[in-house]
């Protein structure tokens, strides 16, 4: 049988499809295909994966207006369809599985015309629009979270949880301080803002380093976005700090298949809390503090960190707060309590379906034969 996945634009989106391609791989009976962006992060690390991957052009889907609206919804949308309709002519898949996002529109609009059936997923509290419009022609609709509103039809929703990517699992503290130099006595924060890095967070961090370095070692994945510097600036305040204190820095624009030790080794996370990073945090039992990007569809970032929070696996900290001596003093304050970021990373845990890229493939399976 062969499957297509779509999707990708963000983490959330790429490593739900990494994990049910793994798991389609896993039966040894699929052939498993990707349609993507060209840019995105899913153009890196689909292919780092072994999965056939088919680049289409898109155009991101605005809620606002904005001079890219043009360009994007009359040429490069409908371009993106003809692509892939094209693909999917060519592969002639049993199914398209689509895990949301902008990316993945262009795939079911084509799907729908070609009479594919088609599978979506969506990893977050808030359906996005693009989910929301595949959603009305998709034969099955695959929840992370109960939906509080009625988004899809009942009759064609099924709760499956979010997976997680295989090689997340299994990681080791010393790995991670014996890849990033770093002490086993002392306790590790991880500060990530997603695969592109956070800017707002970037820089608070830097600001904060002499206190916080004080009090704990830290894994910064920070980007390397040319426009905003983040990554130089975080360098020269690296290389400013005391010796004793700059060895307890380790700065990364991205971080690879190392991930899964610096998850294995961080006491504490800190980032955003978008589908992936909280998804992540939750099947790996990680505390967090969450700093939802604000403004986003629907604003489905701070819906996933007041879900988390009100489950006591993380702490929601709003952008409009945040400072560095603030955000010091809320990670020194939960690394003086060990047993309560214990308890915070298994009710954390509470919140996964560990068996989630199964319940998806079976779901896929049951469509396809259907």
């Amino acid at each position: 049988m062969r499957v297509v996945i779509a999707g990708g634009g963000t983490g959330g989106h790429t490593s739900a499809g990494l994990a049910v391609a793994a798991a389609l791989l896993a039966r040894g009976s699929v052939d498993v295909h990707w349609i993507g962006s060209r840019s995105g992060i899913e153009a890196r690390r689909v292919p780092e994966a072994g999965v056939p991957f088919h680049p289409i052009p898109v155009g991101k889907l605005r809620r606002y207006w904005d001079w890219q609206n043009v360009p994007d919804l009359a040429l490069r949308a409908p371009a993106g369809v003809a692509r892939a309709w094209r693909v999917l002519r060519r592969l002639r898949p049993a199914l398209l599985f689509a895990t949301g996002g902008f990316v993945a529109l262009p795939a079911a609009l084509a799907a729908r015309a070609r009479a594919v059936p088609i599978v979506v997923h969506e990893q977050t509290t808030v359906p996005g629009l693009a989910n929301r419009v595949a959603g009305r022609f998709a034969q099955r609709i695959a929840l992370t979270f109960p939906l509080a509103s009625d988004e899809f039809p009942p009759e064609r929703v099924t709760l499956t949880g979010n997976p997680l990517r295989p090689e997340l699992r299994g990681g080791s503290r010393e790995s991670a301080c014996h890849r990033f130099g770093l002490s086993p006595a002392l306790p590790i924060v991880y500060v990530t803002g997603g695969a592109q890095g956070s800017h707002r967070i970037n820089r608070t961090v830097g600001a904060a380093l002499p206190q916080l370095l004080e009090r704990c070692q830290l894994i910064h994945q920070c980007g390397d976005n040319a426009e905003t510097g983040d990554h130089r600036w975080l360098e020269d305040r690296r290389r400013a700090l005391p010796d004793p204190l700059r060895a307890r820095y380790a700065l990364v624009p991205y971080v690879g298949q190392e991930l899964r030790d610096v998850y294995a080794g961080a006491e504490l996370v800190v980032g955003r809390s978008g589908a992936g990073t909280v998804n992540e945090c939750a099947h790996l039992g990680r505390p967090a503090i969450y700093i939802p990007l604000p403004r986003t569809s629907g604003d489905e970032q701070t819906a996933n960190a007041r879900l988390m929070e009100a489950a006591g696996g993380g702490v929601l900290f709003p952008q409009v707060g945040l400072s560095a001596e603030a955000l010091a003093a809320t990670i020194e304050r939960l690394l003086s309590d060990p047993a309560g970021l214990k308890t915070m990373g298994e009710r954390a845990r509470s919140l996964a379906v560990p068996d989630a890229a199964d319940r998806i493939v079976k779901l896929i399976f049951e469509v396809a034969r259907a």
